[in-house]
């Protein structure tokens, strides 16, 4: 069972989706968990989180904002007294062929899933080398590792985040902190939903598994990483994909 009692947890993108579940189950495992997503959005995600029993609090971060990062840290840490566990989940997609691609949608993609990584990163950073511990995890994708059609944007964004956790890792080892990305595959989502059934159904066909990923998947992936027993894992990506990239 793991345990992460007297941890406290910052994930981004937290109003929905995988973000929403992982802070759920970080939080179910006894961690205290801030919730961070644009305007209000989080507050149901702690809302649950609290009615369940445990220990939330839904913080207003647009992510691309570094300002607001830095004050939603340093207030966590204020209320709380440090930050254990970095979740960077926030992302966006805005597909089109590179042929057609919009420069604005190329710069929105790689600000809010890799700067803003960045950002939420360097903004911990100090605080976990002062307090010689930390766990941080980024959630990548299967698409920044095989590619996909019509999504130059997203896969630059997610490859950028797999490169950027294995150079942190060796900056940050000998200080007791640990850096890790989780890379999912098709998980069954709202984004996922949109999607016709035809496009479903080819991806689909891709897994071994036979199967969608869950959210539920991936968020006991983090809560893994996040644990004691993962101590001696670092500079790694953890593929939550069904076995359809290997």
């Amino acid at each position: 069972m793991i345990d992460l009692s007297r941890k406290v947890a910052l994930v981004t993108g937290a109003s929905r989706g995988i973000g929403a579940v992982i802070a759920k189950t970080l939080a179910a495992q006894g961690a205290a968990v801030v919730c961070a997503a644009r305007g209000s959005n989080a507050q149901w995600t702690a809302g649950e989180i609290v009615a369940a029993g445990g220990t939330a609090e839904a913080a207003s971060l647009d992510v691309t904002d570094t300002e607001a990062v830095n004050t939603v840290v340093s207030g966590a840490i204020a209320r709380h007294g440090k930050i254990d566990i970095l979740v960077n989940n926030a992302g966006i997609a805005r597909d089109q062929l590179m042929m057609r691609m919009k420069r604005d949608d190329w710069d929105a993609v790689l600000a809010t899933n890799l700067t803003a990584a960045f950002s939420c990163t360097q903004a911990v950073l100090r605080p976990m080398i002062k307090q010689r511990g930390g766990r941080i995890i980024t959630i990548s994708s299967v698409v920044g590792q095989m590619g996909n059609a019509g999504q130059v944007n997203y896969a630059a964004s997610k490859a950028g985040l797999i490169g950027m956790a294995k150079a942190l890792a060796r900056e940050v080892a000998s200080r007791g902190i640990t850096v890790n990305v989780v890379a999912p595959g098709l998980i069954d989502t709202d984004m996922t939903r949109a999607m016709t059934s035809d496009a479903s159904d080819s991806w689909a066909s891709q897994i071994p598994l036979g199967r969608l990923g869950t959210p539920q998947d991936v968020a006991w992936t983090v809560c893994f990483l996040a644990s004691d027993e993962a101590a001696y894992i670092t500079g790694q990506v953890l593929a939550v994909n069904g076995g359809m990239y290997t």
